[in-house]
């Protein structure tokens, strides 16, 4: 008897009903969803033909580094008889310690291009590269941008190069089939599937981060971060990076920054060796079911602009306080996190379409998009200005020191004792964690907070000791 050929949806049959299909000699069809082109694959083969497609784009990368270790003492240094004969020997403060480590990364063009993350290159003093040929070669870092957690290396090796293809994320569905190549402890060419657990994924590691990761159940285990999560057409979906694990390997939840992200930061790595990121000049804060409401609003889809940088893009726009953004370039706004990765991954200098809600009327909105690199000096220094203080971010070991595990605020480097911020009693080290009630999530963050401010305005910070770690709402009166 020959194959029988059903059509259903696939991406919604589970696992196990998936394989019985597939070993009674189905054929398992996708069937297209409402809208949308259809998708038709042979389930029972698919995988195997991603694997063979894309396989040869996948290189693995051998990291060396050095690292800065504590000085070594004789096991006698503390020993008083042995001081008084030999006197104190002479220990450096620090040595060079040589690292390795393992990596996967992608072929992404001709020109040798590979990408992967960030935290498998950065600070490498040595990369080479290894094909699926066998051949092996050094590369040469070309950019990197640790705020997304990628980068871009090349290789030259003088012959034609297998290079894989970048697909949609934006249009991945939770319950697809995807699959990811890596090479986990060192198994080169490992491939395992799974399907899309979740979409929009935030907070993952660094809040302050453009993060925006797709969650999967694909294997995914030390040495694949770099490596692609693949669609069943084979397309580049996104890039394996993070997982979470109690015992350090797989349990079933990784994820991976979106194709999206992932070819425009690319893109901008090879043409500039760096990435310049879209401002807009507001503070934004996700829009409530109560104000989504009042607003006339079905869901709380969208976000609230909540103040407005004098003199910055969106105010030369005629973006004011209180608008509500429902769509950016005609593409639906989730959350505040979707808005502002939307804003930062705009060409500085390009034109965007932003739709508002103002006084229950629809307007499009025309916005030229700002440099955030150049903008921060002069966010920075208006805020020492108004505050009397200059911040930096506040790391993660210290967000979470003071249970704000998931959300971060500034620490204060240094105080004007006349300032606003002296006078109320901030002292160097102090940290702010809430302005208004409102948490932010980058430093940026705070300083268009601060830049929006009214002259002589009362704002409530939440501010946490440096000494005790406790906690208290403090009123100040900005300049």
């Amino acid at each position: 008897m020959g194959r029988i050929g059903i059509r259903v949806d696939a991406r919604r049959l589970s696992l196990s009903l998936f394989i019985l299909l597939c070993a009674a000699g189905i054929v398992v069809l996708g069937s297209p969803a409402e809208g949308k082109a259809a998708k038709t694959f042979d389930l029972s083969t698919a995988i195997v033909q991603v694997a063979k497609k894309a396989i040869p784009g996948v290189v693995h990368i051998e990291v060396t580094g050095t690292r800065d270790m504590p000085g070594q003492f004789t096991p006698f240094e503390s020993d008083p008889f042995f001081r008084y004969f030999f006197g104190t020997p002479k220990s450096p403060k620090k040595f060079k310690r040589e690292i390795r480590g393992l990596g996967t990364g992608m072929i992404i063009d001709a020109q040798g291009h590979i990408l992967t993350n960030y935290h498998v290159v950065g600070g490498a003093s040595k990369l080479e590269v290894l094909l699926t040929n066998g051949r092996k070669y050094t590369a040469k870092l070309v950019g990197t941008d640790p705020k997304t957690d990628l980068a871009v290396i090349r290789i030259s090796p003088g012959e034609q190069l297998p290079f894989l293809a970048f697909g949609d994320s934006d249009k991945m569905e939770v319950g697809e089939w995807v699959v990811a190549i890596g090479h986990p402890r060192g198994l080169d060419q490992t491939v395992t599937q799974g399907i899309i657990s979740a979409t929009h994924r935030t907070g993952i590691t660094d809040p302050s981060s453009y993060q925006d990761f797709l969650q999967t159940d694909a294997a995914i285990n030390p040495g694949n971060s770099g490596g692609p999560l693949l669609n069943l057409q084979g397309e580049v979906i996104g890039v394996n990076a993070v997982i979470l694990s109690e015992s350090g390997g797989y349990e079933g939840i990784g994820f991976a920054i979106p194709s999206n992200i992932a070819s425009h930061v690319a893109k901008l790595l090879i043409t500039y060796g760096k990435v310049e990121r879209g401002w807009l000049g507001i503070a934004i804060q996700d829009l409530s079911g109560e104000k989504a409401k009042a607003a006339g609003l079905e869901s709380p889809k969208g976000v609230m602009i909540d103040s407005v940088t004098k003199g910055g893009p969106a105010e030369k726009s005629g973006l004011k306080k209180g608008d509500i953004i429902t769509a950016f370039e005609g593409r639906a706004v989730p959350d505040s996190n979707s808005f502002r990765n939307s804003i930062a991954n705009m060409i500085v200098g390009s034109t965007a379409k932003i739709t508002v809600l103002r006084a229950g009327k629809k307007q499009v909105i025309a916005v030229r998009i700002g440099n955030l690199r150049e903008e921060l000096k002069s966010l920075a220094s208006a805020a020492k200005q108004r505050l009397g203080a200059e911040v930096r971010l506040m790391s993660p070991k210290e967000a979470d020191r003071y249970g704000l595990t998931g959300a971060q605020g500034i620490s204060l480097t240094w105080i004007d004792p006349n300032g606003p911020l002296g006078k109320a009693g901030f002292e160097v080290g102090d940290m702010i964690a809430e302005v208004n009630g409102q948490p932010f999530t980058g430093l940026e963050t705070f300083l268009e907070l601060i830049a929006g401010l009214q002259p002589k305005q009362q704002i409530t910070l939440l501010a946490i000791d440096r000494r005790t770690g406790n906690t208290g709402q403090v009123q100040v009166v900005v300049k």
